[in-house]
């Protein structure tokens, strides 16, 4: 059972060739799934960064992956993915 806010498992399936590409080289990255549920948490409790419960990592990692996937597209990908196919 997801907590309030989490995608739940078949949300995941859909978005996460998007957030999750196979990572060659480098540090390993936190945990997406994690981090976009933490930022579904900021999005729909309308809470600010720094109120963001510990289970969701550092508020700055959190913030810094919202950040790079707005910049980038990545977010409206996966908010159009999400509303395309659970709608």
């Amino acid at each position: 059972m997801t907590k309030r806010y989490e995608l739940p498992d078949a949300a995941w399936e859909l978005i996460k060739d998007l957030v999750s590409p196979e990572q060659k080289m480098g540090r390993p990255r936190s945990d997406n799934r994690l981090l976009i549920n933490g930022i579904f948490w900021i999005l729909c409790s309308v809470a600010t960064w720094h109120d963001l419960p510990e289970r969701f990592g550092p508020w700055s990692t959190v913030y810094q992956r919202f950040r790079d996937w707005r910049d980038n597209g990545t977010f409206d990908r996966v908010l159009e993915r999400l509303h395309v196919r659970l709608n």
